[in-house]
């Protein structure tokens, strides 16, 4: 068996690993909200936002902070899904497979934010 089959093989038997974890624990998701909870986003990882949700007295910061802390929240959020979607992945794929996550953008990431998020930090 040459490199090329060999290799083939390898990132097929990572592929189905991938998926059954996938089936066996659902969509991987980020969640952040800000720290007075006006405004929470969901999004998966490297998509834009899924749920952008905001409390009736997020309404009164006028357009522009809204906007702002639309923005600020959503890119925790994806940096949230970006390190679930690695911490999720690193079951199943080798190390070399884990370093190159980290280098096309889903870093491991930390434990925690900025938001005293209160949403468990698993895949979901």
């Amino acid at each position: 068996m040459d490199e090329t089959t060999r290799a083939a093989r390898r990132v097929a038997e990572v592929a189905d690993r991938a998926s059954d974890l996938l089936a066996r624990t659902g969509p991987v998701l980020g969640r952040a909200s800000s720290s007075d909870g006006a405004v929470t986003v969901v999004c998966a990882p490297g998509a834009p936002p899924r749920e952008i949700r905001v409390s009736p007295a997020a309404l009164n910061m006028g357009a522009d902070a809204l906007g702002d802390e639309i923005v600020r929240v959503a890119a925790r959020a994806a940096a949230d899904a970006a390190a679930r979607l690695h911490r999720s992945l690193e079951r199943v794929v080798d190390p070399a497979t884990e370093r190159a996550l980290t280098e096309i953008g889903f870093p491991a990431g930390g434990d925690e934010d900025d938001f005293g998020d209160p949403y468990p930090r698993w895949s979901r």
